[in-house]
């Protein structure tokens, strides 16, 4: 059992990762992925392309977002979990989100994808060792533990769920 010691957690993620706050690692992956399948689910797929403002993402790049945030985030958390001690460089979503592809795939497309997707990731979860989750690297000139990661890529989730909901879907 993992717990959140949200004071390793690298300042810019830790909004992220207070959301997740109190569950496991796994779990939280577990929560944030059940959530968000059920905040999909509830999405017509006319509102797909939707933008609650000019400039911002459409609910289908939101999503192809979190997938490429969390592919990312998880293929750091392997490099640091195997003791490579490369720092990793960071990325610029602005110039990732339009390449997604996001218009062309249904939103149950990308619900199914992100839903395997996150069925990996926990999967390269649970194949850490205590220690592997406590190994610490530099990603994006940034020291970061493979156990916060894994709270970064569920509170990343959830974070983007709560904008969804608060922005793209109030009544």
């Amino acid at each position: 059992m993992t717990k959140l010691e949200i004071n390793t957690v690298p300042p810019f993620y830790k909004g992220y990762a207070t959301l997740v706050e109190g569950f496991d690692v796994i779990e939280a992956m577990q929560h944030s992925a059940k959530a968000m399948q059920e905040t999909i689910l509830s999405i017509p797929e006319e509102l797909g392309e939707y933008r609650y403002e000019t400039g911002k993402w459409s609910i289908k790049e939101l999503l192809c977002h979190i997938m490429d945030a969390e592919r990312i985030f998880a293929y750091r958390a392997l490099r640091i979990s195997r003791n490579d001690k490369t720092p990793l460089s960071g990325f610029d979503e602005q110039l990732y989100a339009p390449e997604a592809n996001a218009h062309q795939r249904t939103l149950k497309e990308i619900s199914e994808e992100l839903k395997r997707l996150r069925d990996t990731s926990i999967d390269l979860y649970r194949s850490f060792t205590p220690d592997m989750l406590q190994r610490t690297g530099s990603a994006n000139n940034t020291e970061i533990s493979v156990v916060n990661i894994g709270y970064i890529i569920a509170g990343h989730e959830s974070h983007h769920r709560n904008i969804l909901l608060e922005r793209y879907l109030k009544q």
